[in-house]
């Protein structure tokens, strides 16, 4: 991570430092960006896509940046990360308030589910979300930094407050044990 921390850089922004907001965009942007990748199905994708739903989140989010109320290293990715999600659920309510299209030519193939869906399929997406809301806080911070926005483990390790990279590396090895236990529980047996 930069060494300086989201904390300063925040500070300035609120005071209207220019560079330290850029510097807070190139650092969380790819991060959100990532997270939200496959998280948006198909059927609520059209003219815009992910990025342009996570820009969009990110530029109102910096927007409102001088009433934001920083308590800790992780509470902007935090707060940037289920403002995401808030917005990825009012897109799909959107387009369920919307009358059905119509039918699209059969021959022509078509992508189906998200890519993530495709990777690990919706009811494994929807017990990962369900486990990882399971987890404590600190838990759930570093599974997400780590697995979602592709944190370094230095990185976690400063997010979650430990004292090294080896320490989150644990931590977070502990986090995925619990949440692949949780999982397997919320499947049932098989």
């Amino acid at each position: 991570m930069d060494p300086e921390s989201s904390f300063e850089l925040i500070q300035r922004a609120q005071q209207g430092d220019g560079e330290a907001l850029n510097r807070l965009l190139e650092r969380y942007l790819p991060r959100l960006r990532r997270f939200a990748s496959g998280r948006l199905p198909a059927r609520a994708r059209d003219l815009g896509d992910t990025n342009d739903l996570v820009q969009e989140v990110v530029l109102r989010a910096f927007k409102n940046l001088p009433r934001f109320d920083h308590r800790g290293e992780g509470a902007l990715q935090a707060y940037l990360r289920q403002a995401v999600m808030n917005r990825i659920k009012d897109e799909l309510r959107r387009v369920d308030r919307q009358p059905l299209r119509n039918e699209l030519d059969t021959a022509i193939p078509g992508d189906g589910m998200s890519p993530l869906e495709q990777a690990i399929g919706g009811q494994a997406v929807e017990r990962y979300e369900r486990a990882l809301a399971a987890l404590t806080e600190t838990e759930r911070q570093a599974v997400v930094a780590r697995l979602e926005l592709g944190c370094s483990y230095q990185e976690v390790a400063v997010l979650v407050e430990k004292p090294t990279a080896g320490a989150a590396r644990v931590a977070i090895s502990r986090a995925l044990a619990k949440l692949a236990r949780l999982m397997a529980e919320s499947r049932g047996p098989s």
